[in-house]
């Protein structure tokens, strides 16, 4: 071999370091917020809307600017795109832990998540330069191995990190790893670009981040302000007019941002509607889950993330079980059969007690992360292999702005839902004012009981903590019943799929 072809061997290893250390700190910009909640509701305040807008600032602003970032990267160059999103991830981290309240930690939060875009991005397109054929197979493997090793300890690290340094080190975490992937890429990296890029699609960015703005804003505000106030219908009303535009737009467009084409392939919207699942099924209980146990029933960090684990761990191994099972059944079997485990573990988590001990949740903990795992281990690659291979990168680009903007989506009605079902239980318990309610529902579902003891003078901590675990339940079993139809519409798309190798579908 000779000294150039080591060199370039060299070189796509470090990149490809470089970009898997990027990944790695994408979930723990995601998990660590939501274990260390209690603590910046302390310390910064804030109304039970804008400490929602902790978790949904970094994912609308991730998932609504994938696809710019990834056309801006092709025309203006992957690699000085890839470091800047990096430089961005390490400033908005070191903002976050100085900011004087919560409005201004929710804007670092989602400066965050558009360099995390731009990375994500730039970082994956650059390597699909580099790589081909089974190469890039693996390459893309590891990038998702290196998303479920952040994913499956990034609750139990915040946990560590909060109880032993305070919430400042849970949002360094993530400015650590971009930092170690900017020195790595600084060296290692290679600029590129595509020489036919047309450059950003700013009405269909602009209109579809705003759609995706709106509609998370009448979401959160929906429970505290009714769903049939001017300010919700009008959120939500400029969503759906913003959503028809940017369909417009692209339809007009030469080179359009979303090929709306492409969801003439069947088996490409069943690979869509598999990104949205793990979101109601899976990602919502990573923030869900340690509020109820940190804020609720009274868990430190530590024991907070060592539960978590039980939920995220199955994301390292159970992927790999995927991939073998792919060389002898379908994808969409294993990812329907994958659904309903989860569904199975929803429903069993559903049947726990609030405040009992953490053990009784592991078992059902444990469904619901290996039931997500076998369509987690398989959809990255669905995802470019059931359309034209000429389209793979618009492809991948759809399917993880799905995925990112279903969580972002799914985190605002989940919470809204949880919130208006614990209303509903405790106007059945109580005889306090509507207003009231609502406002002690709110406190709730951020884990704030005090505050909803204060707003519910005649209330108790035992009817507020029934009327919660009721909510929770109820809530719970409808994700179960919408993970279920999910499944089977899947199946449905997806069925008959064959594979020769590696664990993907080969497109028709």
């Amino acid at each position: 071999m000779s000294s150039s072809d080591s060199s370039a061997r060299a070189s796509r290893g470090a990149l490809l370091a470089a970009v898997c250390l990027a990944a790695l700190g994408m979930p723990l910009s995601f998990t660590g917020p939501a274990v260390v909640l209690p603590a910046l509701r302390e310390a910064l305040g804030g109304s039970p809307v804008a400490l929602n807008w902790v978790t949904n600032a970094f994912m609308l602003s991730f998932g609504g600017s994938l696809m710019a970032a990834g056309a801006l990267a092709d025309a203006c160059g992957r690699k000085r795109l890839f470091m800047l999103g990096l430089a961005l991830i390490v400033i908005a981290s070191l903002l976050a832990t100085v900011a004087p309240g919560i409005v201004a930690f929710d804007l670092a939060r989602a400066a965050q998540g558009l360099g995390a875009a731009a990375a994500f991005a730039a970082g994956t397109a650059a390597l699909a330069q580099l790589f081909d054929g089974r190469a890039r197979l693996r390459a893309f493997s590891l990038i998702g191995t290196a998303f479920g090793v952040g994913l499956a300890s990034g609750a139990m690290l915040a946990g560590w990190l909060g109880a032993r340094f305070g919430w400042q080190a849970v949002m360094l975490s993530p400015a650590l790893a971009s930092l170690v992937a900017f020195a790595i890429a600084w060296v290692a990296m290679r600029e590129s670009r595509d020489p036919q890029a047309s450059g950003l699609d700013i009405p269909g960015t602009l209109s579809l981040t705003g759609a995706l703005s709106l509609l998370t804003l009448g979401v959160l505000h929906g429970p505290d302000s009714g769903w049939a106030s001017r300010g919700v219908l009008g959120a939500l009303g400029g969503a759906a007019l913003l959503a028809l535009a940017f369909v417009a737009i692209e339809r007009r467009a030469a080179r359009p941002m979303l090929d709306l084409s492409l969801f003439r392939f069947p088996r490409f919207v069943g690979v869509q509607l598999l990104a949205a699942a793990p979101a109601y099924g899976f990602v919502v209980l990573l923030v869900l889950l340690p509020i109820r146990f940190a804020g609720l029933d009274g868990l430190d960090p530590i024991a907070t993330g060592g539960l978590m684990l039980a939920l995220s761990g199955p994301i390292l191994v159970v992927p790999s079980v995927a991939a073998w099972l792919a060389h002898r059944f379908s994808p969409g079997l294993i990812s329907a059969a994958g659904l309903l485990a989860c569904a199975a573990g929803l429903c069993a988590l559903s049947r726990v007690q609030g405040g009992a001990p953490g053990a009784s949740t592991i078992a059902p903990l444990l469904l619901i992360g290996s039931g997500i795992g076998l369509p987690w281990g398989l959809m990255d690659g669905l995802a470019v292999s059931v359309v034209p291979r000429k389209r793979a990168g618009m492809a991948s680009g759809i399917f993880n702005t799905v995925r990112v903007a279903g969580e972002g989506i799914a985190l605002a009605l989940v919470g809204a839902g949880l919130t208006t079902l614990v209303a509903w239980h405790l106007g059945r318990s109580t005889g306090a004012p509507h207003a009231a309610i609502a406002r002690a529902a709110e406190q709730l579902a951020t884990g704030n009981l005090s505050q909803a003891l204060t707003l519910l003078p005649g209330a108790d901590r035992a009817l507020l903590l029934h009327a919660y675990g009721a909510a929770f339940a109820t809530l719970l079993q409808v994700l179960a019943a919408v993970t279920v139809v999910t499944a089977m519409v899947v199946f449905g798309f997806l069925r008959g799929e064959a594979h020769a190798e590696g664990g993907l579908a080969t497109a028709c």
